[in-house]
């Protein structure tokens, strides 16, 4: 048995903010963006919109590729770090907005990497018996954790969703492994400082605009290829493939030049390498089922090809996971 893909799902908001509207914002420039991101554009969604609208959208056009009832889910799992509210799950709303009335749902907290975290989750559930088809999504509005004075770092980040139906079913196709990490130490590295409970909401917290994203890129960048390339080859390694082997690298879109250097490392060409940071920049952890959507929707997926995909975020978290589509 194995947890198979047998729906893809994704939903961007409409509203597009260019490297050009943020010029009329922040000390920015187009090309000052593109060459250090290879970011051109994000999403942004409307002010009416938040996550979990984001995230339904996404998970029944996954449903409805598949063919498949709200009421045959039999557990939902969502990573995000922008839900709805601080408590409860944001897959809760998902689950009443889908009528999903038989499913369970939670949410996962592992930033970039929340999305790999929850299928790696979804799958233990399927392969232990405890349900027969689990969706697994992953959303985030990060427009609004964003100090959009800060061109550091408000150039990086947009908003989106994605989701997957898995499938208990018999075959060689589906997850072949998954591998989870975490390293608290690097913590201050990559953080929103407020509100919880060591900084509790309070007018000096907003003065000081904790809510929102701090990071300190360069630091970030360097553990980020390191550990990418060490997941991704832990997966390989696993299942006894090599960079070869694989049809699709899709990887959590975050900035190009570290997709780049990871690709590198890996010795994967440019036609292994599925890249959409340009187009909707980084959406935490909703960019790889989005990538993994539209690759599919590209043609790019094809029955039995080797799919990689890996991620790191905040916490530091990193995983990866190994398809076979």
């Amino acid at each position: 048995m194995k947890s198979r893909i047998i729906g893809t799902g994704s939903y961007l908001p409409e509203h597009i903010r260019t490297n050009y509207d943020l010029e009329k914002m922040v000390d920015t420039s187009h090309d000052w963006i593109v060459a250090r991101t290879g970011i051109e554009e994000r999403r942004i969604a409307a002010d009416s919109q938040c996550t979990s609208d984001l995230a339904t959208i996404a998970a029944q056009r996954a449903l409805d590729m598949a063919g498949v009832a709200a009421d045959d889910i039999d557990l939902i799992i969502m990573g995000t770090i922008t839900g709805d509210y601080p408590w409860p799950a944001t897959a809760c709303v998902v689950q009443a907005n889908l009528g999903a009335n038989k499913a369970f749902a939670y949410d996962v907290s592992a930033a970039c990497s929340g999305f790999l975290f929850a299928l790696s989750s979804a799958n233990d559930f399927l392969m232990s018996g405890r349900g027969k088809r689990a969706l697994v999504i992953g959303a985030e509005i990060f427009s609004r954790a964003i100090d959009w004075t800060d061109r550091n770092t408000c150039v990086l980040f947009g908003d989106g969703a994605g989701a997957v139906l898995l499938e208990a079913q018999e075959g060689d196709s589906g997850v072949l492994s998954c591998h989870l990490h975490s390293d608290g130490k690097y913590l201050e590295l990559l953080y929103q400082p407020g509100f919880g409970s060591r900084n509790p909401a309070s007018i000096e917290g907003i003065e000081a605009k904790l809510p929102f994203l701090k990071m300190q890129g360069n630091e970030v960048f360097k553990v980020a290829v390191r550990s990418l390339t060490q997941v991704s080859k832990e997966a390989l390694t696993a299942n006894g493939y090599t960079s070869a082997d694989v049809a699709q690298f899709i990887p959590h879109q975050a900035n190009l030049r570290i997709l780049e250097a990871t690709t590198k490392r890996l010795g994967l060409t440019k036609e292994q390498s599925f890249i959409n940071v340009h187009k909707y920049g980084n959406t935490s952890g909703a960019t790889i089922p989005i990538a993994l959507d539209e690759a599919y929707h590209q043609g790019l997926l094809k029955e039995g090809d080797l799919i990689l995909s890996a991620a790191f975020g905040g916490g530091f978290t990193w995983a990866s996971t190994l398809i076979r589509w």
